[in-house]
């Protein structure tokens, strides 16, 4: 299958074999083995409920986006239909207090003059969950603050317009707190936090520091909250692309309905992509914050000092290489290289032995070539509405359990050049090994996505008490636009915060960086939409500050 509609890497997972699916760490994102049916990402004009059959159903989201689950056999219908203009697949997303709040000079805003706390506007965090009985997120009566709380991963009673998870409302929160055991609290309200994450997040952004008598505060302690935990019914899920759409799209119209100001917290990413602010999860987050009186806030990752990135120019005449270490044991690898269309490039790789295969030229069909134990999976993207740079995807695949371990080059031979920049990621996210890396990284571009999209609050992460930029931090700029990324940096190193089972731990990442500036936007939309001072004060007008 071949068709432009259909972004690159759902195209070649579609014609990858089920073995080829499996081994690899990205064909597989949005296919479930046991049903035969994928969950896919659209952008359409008109109507797209009429597309809806028993076997294929549509959730539509704000501005003409939708998540569509249909059989395997269906997409490429779907992708002919004139009602769509785009179609991608999903792609996993990794989860990237006192100190802080000092030296983010906000103890000044909270206890002087304007006293401002975060009241009258909502904090969503759209992670890993919340510990929901922890003192930090009740009131001093006892009572949550959370106003609704949309568990993705347990099936039953999803919100109106939505078809996973169940969605537990303030006063069934409120029922389960009033149970006489943790036992009982959980037969009434069994969503958990099991990693903490969301938890830590949601106590920068928002606790009240009840169980601490006010030391660890978070920024906007007085703010009413709104938690989804992203994710899928299934063993050993991880949370998508398409779970984090859904949990926006639910976030912005109880904010809406509520006729409240809100502020989003997304503490996750991925370096998947073009990094340029182009993919439908990055447009769909640029609409999203333009409904409602609403503010994005997106770390920007931990991959500035992975080695996972690095970049180059082809000149007319010259052959450039890159060597990229493999360490042992890794069942899976990609590469992406993504470079101007206008290019032509002849690409040889060479195996740690020497062997060498290529010059591989562009060709529109999946290519497949073993070196010696390892298989490579070759696919040359097409142009798109979506995309002004051409993507090169390259799975390394096992022959037996493990990809074979070494330095492999990448050599670059010009065939036409006009202007020769290229850029090549690794996956993020912690999954591969230390060894794993380009010997020559750069650490310009390391943004995760969706960090990387335009109006959003991109926050990278710096050391409060060194005062200096955290080098693991993803930086700028995004790909093509030359965008300033990040906006602004926070506090992301040793920060204490609420911790998931009572009591409060050291965190560090942007993840935890992010929620300063989510408690911060609150405070500020506090001041200018709650307070009358600046009704305009949300959306660009708050990235603007930043």
């Amino acid at each position: 299958m071949d068709n432009q509609k259909i972004a690159n890497l759902l195209n070649l997972a579609l014609d990858a074999t089920s073995r080829e699916r499996e081994e690899s760490m990205e064909l597989d994102v949005g296919y479930d083995e046991q049903t035969q049916r994928w969950d896919i990402i659209v952008r359409y004009v008109g109507d797209i409920g009429s597309l809806e059959t028993p076997d294929i159903l549509v959730t539509k989201l704000l501005g003409n986006y939708a998540v569509i689950n249909l059989p395997q056999d269906e997409i490429e219908n779907i992708a002919q239909n004139p009602l769509v203009e785009y179609v991608e697949k999903p792609r996993r997303i990794f989860f990237s207090a006192f100190t802080g709040r000092a030296v983010s000079c906000v103890n000044a805003v909270q206890n002087q003059g304007l006293r401002l706390m975060g009241e009258g506007v909502l904090i969503a965090c759209i992670d890993s969950g919340i510990d929901y009985a922890h003192q930090d997120f009740l009131n001093e009566d006892g009572t949550t603050r959370i106003l609704r709380l949309w568990d993705q991963t347990i099936s039953g009673d999803p919100p109106n317009g939505y078809r996973i998870g169940t969605e537990y409302t303030q006063e069934e929160i409120n029922q389960a707190l009033q149970a006489p055991t943790p036992r009982e609290r959980e037969e009434i309200v069994p969503s958990r936090d099991s990693s903490g994450h969301g938890t830590a997040v949601m106590g920068i952004a928002a606790g009240n520091g009840n169980e601490s008598g006010g030391v660890y505060r978070g920024m906007a302690p007085d703010s009413q909250l709104l938690v989804v935990k992203l994710g899928l019914p299934r063993p050993n899920s991880f949370p998508r692309t398409t779970e984090l759409m859904q949990g926006v799209d639910y976030a912005v119209k109880q904010a809406i309905a509520l006729g409240l100001p809100l502020v989003i917290n997304l503490s996750f990413g991925n370096s998947y992509g073009s990094h340029s602010g182009r993919s439908l999860v990055e447009t769909y987050l640029n609409d999203a914050a333009n409904f409602g009186q609403t503010v994005i806030c997106v770390g920007t990752g931990n991959e500035g000092n992975r080695g996972g990135h690095t970049s180059g120019t082809v000149r007319e005449g010259e052959r450039l290489s890159i060597e990229m270490g493999i360490g042992e044991y890794e069942p899976t690898v990609n590469v992406q290289i993504w470079k101007n269309y206008q290019d032509e490039l002849g690409i040889i790789i060479e195996h740690p032995s020497g062997v060498q295969a290529g010059p591989i030229r562009q060709n529109q069909e999946a290519q497949r070539i073993r070196l010696v134990d390892t298989e490579l999976l070759i696919y040359y993207g097409e142009p798109s509405p979506y995309s002004v740079a051409q993507e090169i995807y390259v799975d390394f695949l096992p022959v037996g359990s493990y990809i074979d371990s070494g330095v492999w080059k990448f050599h670059f031979v010009p065939v036409r050049i006009v202007q020769g920049d290229f850029d090549m990621w690794l996956p993020g996210g912690n999954v591969l090994g230390s060894a794993t890396r380009f010997y020559q990284p750069t650490p310009d571009t390391t943004l995760t996505i969706p960090s990387t999209a335009f109006q959003v609050i991109a926050v990278g992460a710096y050391n409060p008490v060194l005062q200096s930029y955290a080098d693991f931090s993803g930086r700028g700029y995004t790909r093509l636009l030359r965008q300033i990324k990040p906006d602004l940096v926070a506090p992301g190193v040793d920060i204490r915060t609420v911790r998931a089972g009572g009591g409060y731990a050291e965190v560090t990442g942007t993840s935890f960086a992010a929620p300063f500036v989510s408690g911060a936007a609150a405070l500020l939309m506090e001041w200018g939409i709650v307070r009358g001072n600046d009704a305009y004060l949300y959306g660009a007008d708050i990235i603007g500050l930043s």
